[in-house]
């Protein structure tokens, strides 16, 4: 039996949930299944406050009741003074009277790693912007980060990294040995994809109050995201032609720390220019990508990326930072940036807008790009780690 936390999933945590749902997904239900496999076991914390999918809920679960800081905090003293924590599954609610079998490997899917010595591990690492950022974080998960991580990486059996610019920060920054390292993408649902349908088109640029010439930003709404860098170059951008763009919309929920983000749109004067849509259901994401002039993210670091390689493979043209592992995810098929620079943002934005040669061609590498990326992959490259762990040793 494999045990895969879904608990970034169930508390529906953006890029960590994304993550651990598309993959027991890919995992449990590969296309052309009808029943998941029973191999496979989700498992999540603060099971009261949960809200699993209906595919998490098709699969024997496993939860505890134990609420965020206290499941951290156990998993932290386990690790810190070497605790098992192999019984932490006789301790579980079940939805399934059928007794188990004790797990075989646990896969840690969000950065929380519980003690155990007989069971077999996998940590995916995302990402160390705690490490690199620590300004970007709330102090207690700062923390909680810097006393576990160097413990995590050094327990688990097999690291998972989601870029190769990860895996080489964990290099850096802790030793990690490579040997039990494996860059594993992450994927592009195949939902994605350019909708060309007028009805559907018209329909969400009314839901959503769209008008013809906007900019899209997708993410949440955190320091992280730089999306004040993307404001400030929408303002010069409209004092050099007030025509080319008529406002940014900015899809995602509110983090950590996102006031900022907020007063920057009042104190720029952009208030009525730049809106927040909080709330988008994944198909109307899609028409969203697909009506957008040009799709920005000028994030400051990113384990892996979602938003480009999503706009890519529905056709909208992308300007995305040059930082961290965006130039090794976007390729050739966006327009790279410095994160922090207002005046290449701007004449990026200005170039896009007002050069159908250059939109084209990068409407046409963007598909071919994000197509690179799929969670069939994800899985099987996902599935070898596993048995390279579960296979007899002579």
């Amino acid at each position: 039996m494999i045990v895969i936390d879904a608990s970034p999933a169930v508390h529906h945590k953006a890029g960590l949930g994304r993550y651990a749902e598309e993959l027991i997904a890919a995992l449990a239900l590969p296309p052309g299944i009808k029943q998941p496999s029973d191999e496979y076991v989700a498992f999540y914390h603060d099971a009261r406050n949960a809200a699993p999918s209906k595919l998490i809920q098709s699969l024997t679960c496993i939860a505890t009741p134990q609420r965020p800081y206290p499941w951290r905090l156990r998993a932290l003293i386990a690790q810190m003074f070497n605790l098992s924590q192999d019984n932490l599954f006789a301790r579980t609610i079940a939805n399934t009277r059928e007794r188990l079998p004790p797990p075989a490997l646990f896969h840690a899917t969000e950065h929380l790693l519980p003690r155990f010595k007989r069971i077999k591990t996998v940590f995916t690492l995302h990402d160390l912007i705690f490490k690199f950022f620590p300004h970007y974080h709330l102090p207690r998960n700062r923390i909680f980060l810097t006393l576990a991580m160097p413990l995590f990486l050094k327990r688990a059996d097999a690291i998972i990294c989601v870029s190769e610019h990860t895996r080489r920060d964990a290099m850096q920054v802790y030793g990690a040995p490579e040997e039990k390292m494996h860059v594993i993408y992450e994927g592009v649902h195949p939902r994605f994809r350019r909708v060309t349908d007028a009805k559907t088109l018209q329909a969400v640029r009314e839901r959503y109050r769209l008008g013809d010439k906007f900019i899209l930003a997708v993410g949440t709404v955190e320091p992280r995201k730089n999306l004040v860098t993307l404001f400030e170059a929408f303002k010069a951008l409209r004092e050099q032609d007030d025509g080319l763009a008529e406002e940014v919309i900015v899809v995602g929920k509110q983090g950590w720390l996102h006031e900022s983000t907020y007063r920057a749109v009042h104190s720029l004067g952009l208030t009525g220019r730049v809106r927040f849509l909080t709330t988008v259901e994944d198909d109307d994401l899609v028409a969203i990508y697909s009506l957008a002039r040009v799709m920005a993210f000028p994030s400051v670091y990113e384990g892996f990326g979602f938003p480009p390689l999503e706009a890519m493979a529905c056709g909208a043209p992308v300007v995305s930072s040059n930082a961290a592992s965006l130039p090794e995810i976007c390729g050739d098929a966006a327009v790279l940036i410095p994160p922090l620079d207002v005046a290449e943002w701007a004449r990026a934005l200005q170039h896009i807008l007002t050069d159908e040669a250059l939109r084209r061609d990068l409407q046409a590498r963007g598909p071919k790009q994000a197509a690179k990326f799929t969670w069939a992959v994800t899985a099987q490259a996902t599935q070898a780690v596993y048995q390279s762990l579960l296979r007899p040793t002579a």
